[in-house]
């Protein structure tokens, strides 16, 4: 005969049989009279019951042919076997996310309500599912379960376990289309992309600086907090956060990663790295107000700064010398009052010479790397320092500002002054052990040294005559040049020499 339907008149469910009219209209009812002696989960239908104890008795009776995942229900593996079909029949209506099961739809659109109803009672961080809240209880427990074979690093869920392991893979997937760099996390790719945007939406209540990552934020009010939590074994420095500590420790190793292409200076961080770059570029973006001079760093700039405030707080007890600037002068006060002990710590494994300071070795060291990467605009002559160049371009300016008290001679640069004076004093401290003769300036006593070497490696190019010195060769060019500035008062006669 013709099939009577019997339909629900709450939801409309239309059924072939009276009695499963019945059945299902007990779940409108809330009643539910059919309960787990096990685990006390109720139902509205004693077949559902039945279904929902297989699952205690740990039986997995139907596999999936594809993947080999069992299942305890005939039910979930058809539902477990859509995934492979990789038909996705349920959509969302707000973002366009599809499903395999309408389940998971359901689950996905409590996203879109904005609706958190389950919190945790320890932190009161708020989740919209409660297989959410679940997994996030674990991390207090502090059990870590989940272990890496190949690093040790234990996580408190799996799926962490899981997303941790791609990066020993080494198998970046996920790229970057605006930069072209590569992460093993979609996630991570997510946090990198923000960075492009140029938003920085989370900002610090006490300095007001920005950030494009919360995280970053979090990391950055750990140093207003003024706890520094992470000590260095070896030296003590303590630091704020983990990450400068294993950033310090790499100075200890001695370990030198990143070097110089122009000058083959090296460093162990890269950030010192990147700063000292700059330098070679010649470009010096910032610039004093007051005086106009120029640096290629902000560090520079803000320690220049202190010398126009005129304040001297930090003075050496030995010899009076004071220090304008707070940290680094602090620094520079310890560093100078070495000098005092004559106690020199640092010396050359290529010529033994000794210094009072890590720095000025490093300085001396560049000398025999024999590069000269700082040249002058003017003359072209090179430099292994660029103080040196700083030093010779003052040549160029032709100003003489130190002037000596004695006979009035003017000098572009102090140490030039310096090293004149020691003539007025009749001091002679380099004296020639061939002949005895003795000189009051070491330059002018390797000159003579050369004398007595009897190499003459300056020739004309006119007569082939040759010399010890190179002023020698100049004197004798000028017979050449036919030309006679010395005069007799007395007769006229003429000279080309004096």
């Amino acid at each position: 005969g013709e099939v009577d339907p019997r339909v629900c008149d709450l939801c409309g469910k239309s059924f072939t049989l009276a009695q499963s009219l019945k059945t299902h209209q007990l779940i409108h009812s809330g009643v539910k009279p059919y309960s787990c002696d096990l685990c006390g989960k109720s139902f509205t239908q004693a077949q559902n019951l039945k279904t929902h104890q297989v699952i205690h008795s740990g039986v997995k009776a139907y596999s999936c042919d594809l993947c080999g995942n069992s299942f305890t229900l005939a039910q979930s593996l058809k539902t477990h076997q859509l995934i492979h079909s990789g038909v996705k029949p349920y959509s969302c209506d707000l973002c366009g996310k599809s499903f395999t099961q309408a389940q998971n739809l359901k689950t996905h659109q409590v996203i879109h309500s904005g609706v958190k109803a389950y919190s945790c009672d320890l932190c009161g961080n708020s989740f919209n599912r409660a297989e959410t809240l679940k997994r996030h209880q674990v991390i207090h427990s502090g059990v870590k379960a989940y272990s890496c074979d190949l690093c040790g690093k234990s996580f408190t869920l799996a799926q962490s376990l899981k997303t941790h392991q791609v990066i020993h893979s080494g198998f970046k997937a996920y790229t970057c289309d605006l930069c072209g760099k590569s992460f093993t996390q979609s996630q991570s790719l997510k946090k990198h992309q923000v960075i492009h945007s140029g938003v920085k939406a989370y900002s610090c209540d006490l300095c007001g600086k920005s950030f494009t990552l919360a995280q970053s934020l979090k990391t950055h009010q750990v140093i207003h907090s003024g706890v520094k939590a992470y000590s260095c074994d070896l030296c003590g420095k303590s630091f704020t956060l983990a990450k400068s500590l294993k950033t310090h420790q790499v100075i200890h190793s001695g370990f030198k990663a990143y070097t110089c292409d122009l000058c083959g200076k090296s460093f162990t961080q890269a950030g010192d790295f990147k700063r000292h770059q700059v330098i070679h570029s010649g470009v010096k973006a910032y610039s004093c107000d007051l005086c106009g001079k120029s640096f290629t760093q902000s560090q520079s700039l803000k320690k220049h700064q202190v010398i126009h405030s005129g304040v001297k707080a930090y003075s050496c007890d030995l010899c009076g010398k004071s220090f304008t600037q707070s940290f680094t002068l602090a620094q520079s006060l310890k560093t100078h009052q070495v000098i005092h002990s004559g106690f020199k710590a640092y010396t050359c494994d290529l010529c033994g010479k000794s210094f009072t300071q890590s720095q000025s070795l490093k300085k001396h060291q560049v000398i025999h790397s024999g590069v000269k990467a700082y040249s002058c605009d003017l003359c072209g002559k090179s430099f292994t320092l660029a103080q040196s160049l700083k030093t010779h371009q003052v040549i160029h300016s032709g100003v003489k500002a130190y002037s000596c008290d004695l006979c009035g001679k003017s000098f572009t640069l102090a140490k030039s002054l310096k090293t004149h004076q020691v003539i007025h004093s009749g001091f002679k401290a380099y004296t020639c052990d061939l002949c005895g003769k003795s000189f009051t300036q070491a330059g002018d006593f390797k000159r003579h040294q050369v004398i007595h070497s009897g190499v003459k490696a300056y020739s004309c190019d006119l007569c082939g005559k040759s010399f010890t010195q190179s002023q020698s060769l100049k004197k004798h060019q000028v017979i050449h040049s036919g030309v006679k500035a010395y005069s007799c008062d007395l007769c006229g006669k003429s000279f080309t020499q004096a």
